[in-house]
């Protein structure tokens, strides 16, 4: 396993390891929300650079993570709510199966009949 180290600031060097080549341990982002956990507001410990150093990838300790919060049933009853009312006709008051177009601001069969 080949391991460079670049500055992350003037004081500390940030471990980088080549694309696949992370020890175990440690996740990125999507990994963590793959088993259900996150940061838990820890800094990444370590990055992963590929396509000629283009491209960056943090990774968080495992260790650390903590699980996922979940959305409380007043946030979920809220965002039901919000979501319905984007799909309400301004017009005809109907709840479509779909989002109603910004653009018209009503649903497509009250704007197809103006």
């Amino acid at each position: 396993m080949t391991t460079t180290t670049y500055p992350a600031d003037s004081a500390e060097e940030f471990p980088t390891y080549r694309y696949r080549l992370a020890p175990a341990g440690l996740a990125t982002r999507r990994q963590l929300r793959a088993a259900g956990l996150r940061p838990g507001g820890h800094d990444p410990v370590a990055q992963i650079l590929w396509r000629r150093g283009k491209r960056v990838a943090y990774l968080y300790r495992l260790d650390l993570a903590a699980p996922k919060r979940t959305a409380t049933p007043a946030q979920r009853a809220a965002i039901d709510k919000a979501l319905r009312a984007r799909r309400t006709c301004a017009v005809c008051g109907l709840v479509q199966p779909y989002y109603i177009p910004r653009r018209y601001g009503c649903c497509l069969d009250c704007h197809g009949g103006h």
